[in-house]
Formats: C-alpha cells, sequence, structure tokens
C-alpha cells in the first residue's frame, strides 16, 4: 500500500506553533544578536543543539538562550491546524502508520501530550531531538522514523512546512509535501513533490489522487 507510512513534521504542520517560536527567537536575537536578517525563519526545522552549536558559541550565551527558550514553551498553547485530527483518523483506520519526526526535544514533547489528551495516540512513532545525532536537513529522522515503524523510507510521505525538513525529506527518500504554513508556497513548489495550503479537507484518497497528478 502507498503510502506505507506518513511521517510529519510537528511545528507548523500538526499544530499552530511557528508564530510563537518566530516571537520566542525574535525576543531572543534582540538580547543576543546574530547579525543574521529574518533569523527565526532560517533556523526552522533546526534541532536546539545545532544552533547553539552554530549561532551562539558562548557557553553563558547558550545557558541564556535555552533559558529563553524554556519560558516560552512553558506558557505556550498548541492549537491544533484545522483538519489535522479529521486527516490522522483516517489513516488510523486505513491501517497507515504515523510518526511525529520533530526537532524538538522530549520535554516539550511530554508537555504538549499533556496539554492534547489523546493526540499521542495518533501516532505510532515520535522521533525527538534525542533520538538522533544530525539536525535537519540531514534525513537520519527520517529514516530512522521510516526504520522503527518497518518500512521502506521510499514508501512514505513525509509531511513538512520548513525548508530544511523538506530537505530532510527528499534526502531520505520520501514522497515529500510541503504545507504553506509558514512560506509562502510558491517557494515550496521547487523543493516538494506535492505543495498544500494545510491538512484541512485531506484524505488518504485525496492524496494518493493529488500525487498520483505530481509523481
Amino acid at each position: 500500500m502507498f503510502p506505507a507510512a506518513a511521517l510529519f513534521d510537528l511545528d507548523g504542520v500538526l499544530i499552530d506553533t511557528e508564530p510563537e517560536y518566530t516571537r520566542i527567537w525574535d525576543n531572543i536575537v534582540l538580547v543576543h544578536p546574530t547579525g543574521i536578517d529574518n533569523f527565526a525563519l532560517k533556523i526552522k526545522g533546526t534541532t536546539l543543539p545545532k544552533i547553539l552549536e552554530t549561532y551562539f558559541p558562548d557557553t553563558d550565551i547558550q545557558h541564556d538562550v535555552v533559558r529563553m527558550i524554556k519560558e516560552g514553551e512553558a506558557a505556550m498553547a498548541y492549537p491544533i491546524f484545522d483538519g489535522t485530527e479529521a486527516f490522522l483518523q483516517d489513516l488510523k483506520d486505513r491501517g497507515i502508520p504515523s510518526a511525529i519526526v520533530t526537532s524538538s526535544g522530549p520535554v516539550k514533547m511530554g508537555r504538549l501530550f499533556k496539554a492534547l489528551p489523546g493526540f499521542r495516540d495518533y501516532f505510532d512513532v515520535v522521533i525527538t531531538d534525542a533520538d538522533i545525532s544530525h539536525s535537519k536537513p540531514h534525513p537520519e529522522c527520517y529514516l530512522t522514523a521510516a526504520q522503527r515503524l518497518g518500512v521502506d523510507p521510499k514508501d512514505c510521505v513525509v509531511f513538512e512546512d520548513s525548508f530544511a525538513g523538506l530537505q530532510s525529506g527528499s534526502n531520505a527518500g520520501a514522497t515529500v509535501v510541503a504545507l504553506a504554513t509558514t512560506n509562502p508556497a510558491e517557494s515550496l513548489r521547487d523543493k516538494a513533490d506535492l505543495v498544500i495550503n494545510n491538512l484541512s479537507g485531506l484524505t488518504v484518497d485525496s492524496l494518493i489522487c493529488q500525487l498520483k497528478n505530481t509523481i
């Protein structure tokens, strides 16, 4: 059956938290400037250890960045995008396994699942930054998810919104669906097999039909 599994990024795909993360990172770079324009957009899809290593090499600054992120996440809500649960349920009803593949850490995921009772039940596997050594766009996270699900990554569909995440899915050999929730649709068309606005109204059958017309 195609898809053999559905692999989902979290923020900007399943839950509408990217605007809040943008605010958090905008506040961080006000205190600890990086000199990089649109920094919050540039790092989307990247694990925190990779961000700290690359852009905040000073240990004291790293500690303060982590503190600010923890404070921001502690106050964060986790609104599920409209239509997401209906699509996840359709996958479940069709016997197609699903995974969350996120650059977030286990602490945040524990907080999220506590805030959204029953949401964890949609997913057979959850991959966090604790499960991998290489950040997106490296394919390790999606290859790991496919391996744990016991499927070939080439038979999987990856749902992503960030450029790094889209490249990660592509590097893993998966079919890639881009959601235009974070970046404009036009900027995604050459980076994915299919571009959609969001998961609202999507079904397994409509997904397969749209992919047949594009790949």
